[in-house]
Parts: structure tokens; C-alpha cells; sequence
């Protein structure tokens, strides 16, 4: 690979890289630990990641139980994730907090799919911007390099777009059928 198209290529991978974190987010009526990711807990007036103030397990399939260090912050995690988009309502027993999952309508999984074909757009379209942004560059170089060359790097932009596509396609048909599995 060419040294004017490496940094594209990175930036490419940042963008898979970002729908597979924001498809992690997307729950598949099974307990996935990795929705409570971005969740921030007020620990003594800082806000924290989760993990940082938790233990999070999954015991079954459709329950993540969350066991704060300090018994005090039953009360914090449970504002905190009230307060978020997750759409679950947490229960304890003075000692753990237990979200359980509930089995997803057909309604709600058709909903989810089409926000995954959705984010799956978003990334082809942020990935063709990377590829314009490097056949701009390629062009700016084409001062210094031959015609040949050119064409070439040009050639060689798309196909890492095309690869980067099909990634995309791929991903998000897994994300679908997983979605779609009751």
C-alpha cells in the first residue's frame, strides 16, 4: 500500500471500528454487558464509567447483574441508568442491581434492524468520503508524480473502498440475523 493512501486506510478502520461499537450498543433481546459501556455513574460529584465502580456479570441469557463495590451506589447506578436509552428498568435487593431483557417484539426487531441498515449507510457514506478526500490527495501529488502512478493510487483507493463496503454489508447482515433470531 502506498504511503499517501496509509492514513485513509486508518481512518477507514476507525470507521468500522465505530459501528462496531455502536452495533454492541444495540440489544438483541439477550443481556449484552457492553450496552452499559458508555454509561457514567456520579461518583463523589465525578462522573465514572460503570466498570470503574462495579462488577457487571451476565448470569443468563436475558440478565446482567451489576454489583456495585460500595453499597451506597446502588442508588447512583440505578439514576444513571434510568436516566439512559437503554429502556430497561433495574431492580435490587439492597445488594446487586439485576436488569432483565426482555424477549423482543416483532415490531421492536424490525425497528432494530432498520436502525443497523441505517448506521450501515452512515459508515459507506463516511467510507466514500475518506475515499474522495484520498483521491483529492492522490491528485495534489499528481504535481510530483507520473500519470501512471496516479491512476494506480486512484485504482488502488477504491479497491480498499470496496473492501471496506463489503465489511460493512457483512457486519451488518450478522447484526441483522442476530436481531432477527428469537
Amino acid at each position: 500500500m502506498n504511503e499517501i493512501l496509509t492514513p485513509f486506510e486508518v481512518k477507514m478502520n476507525k470507521t468500522m471500528d465505530n459501528l462496531r461499537e455502536e452495533y454492541a450498543s444495540i440489544r438483541a433481546g439477550r443481556a449484552n454487558p457492553h450496552l452499559l459501556d458508555k454509561l457514567k455513574v456520579d461518583y463523589y460529584g465525578m462522573p465514572t464509567g460503570l466498570q470503574q465502580v462495579a462488577n457487571i456479570s451476565v448470569p443468563e441469557a436475558r440478565v446482567i447483574m451489576i454489583q456495585p463495590w460500595e453499597s451506597k451506589m446502588i442508588k447512583e447506578i440505578e439514576k444513571a441508568i434510568l436516566a439512559s436509552d437503554i429502556g430497561i428498568t433495574p431492580s435490587n435487593d439492597g445488594k446487586i442491581i439485576r436488569l432483565t431483557f426482555p424477549e423482543l417484539t416483532e415490531d421492536r426487531r424490525k425497528d432494530l434492524s432498520k436502525d443497523v441498515r441505517k448506521k450501515a449507510e452512515e459508515a459507506k457514506v463516511a467510507i466514500r468520503n475518506i475515499r474522495r478526500d484520498a483521491n483529492d490527495t492522490i491528485k495534489k501529488a499528481g504535481k510530483e508524480i507520473s500519470e501512471d502512478e496516479v491512476k494506480k493510487m486512484e485504482t488502488d483507493a477504491q479497491k480498499m473502498t470496496d473492501r471496506f463496503i463489503e465489511e460493512i454489508d457483512k457486519v451488518a447482515a450478522d447484526k441483522t440475523k442476530e436481531i432477527m433470531t428469537v
